[in-house]
């Protein structure tokens, strides 16, 4: 699927074909964040899109949050709304970024990209956060034709995550939208050995 590419994702953008964007920050990234003590945090949110967690970070008093995506359409419309309240946000492949973050919030970026880089993305992850660092979001626990979003299942993310990664939570979330309630996990993770 190598034409998940920044023409796809401005396109998207532009045409408002965001079909798992719910306007607003979800409810289990919320009471994540609202229990953070930390607001020197080194944030990114990867994939971004419409950003609603960073939004929310600036709002609660985040200092440091960074947005990457892929999509310059969706970059210049962060820069312009948020740009005055401290986001840094970047239009760049996500692989290719570099950089060291206290925090990670996966909302939604893991389920757009292609299946096959699932395993990059785990090992780009683990190199993006510092030692003591988390990666934390959400994830889909169920099947989609085609794609993206591309779904997955429980027992493939701790597959993928458990050898470089202390998964300290991955359990369904409790307090997922309505149409999403039994199809997320929320999970929490540190890196082994970064």
């Amino acid at each position: 699927m190598s034409n998940l590419d920044q023409n796809f994702w401005d396109e998207r953008y532009r045409a408002g074909q965001m079909g798992w964007d719910i306007g607003y920050i979800s409810p289990p990234l919320k009471e994540y964040i609202d229990q953070l003590t930390d607001k020197n945090l080194r944030v990114l949110i990867p994939g971004g899109g419409n950003s609603y967690e960073a939004e929310y970070l600036l709002q609660q008093g985040f200092t440091d949050v960074t947005v990457v995506d892929i999509s310059a359409e969706i970059v210049k419309r962060l820069q312009d709304k948020h740009a005055s309240k401290g986001l840094k946000a970047v239009c760049e492949d996500f692989f290719e970024h570099e950089g060291h973050y206290d925090l990670v919030l996966e909302q939604t970026f893991f389920c757009a990209i292609d299946p096959s880089l699932r395993l990059r993305y785990v090992q780009k992850m683990h190199e993006l956060l510092t030692p003591s660092g988390t990666l934390a979001g959400l994830l889909f626990n169920r099947p989609f034709e085609g794609g993206p979003p591309f779904g997955g299942t429980v027992e493939e993310y701790k597959g993928l995550f458990e050898e470089t990664f202390d998964l300290k939570r991955m359990s369904p979330a409790a307090n997922s939208i309505l149409p999403r309630q039994g199809f997320e996990v929320f999970f929490v993770a540190s890196p082994k050995g970064n």
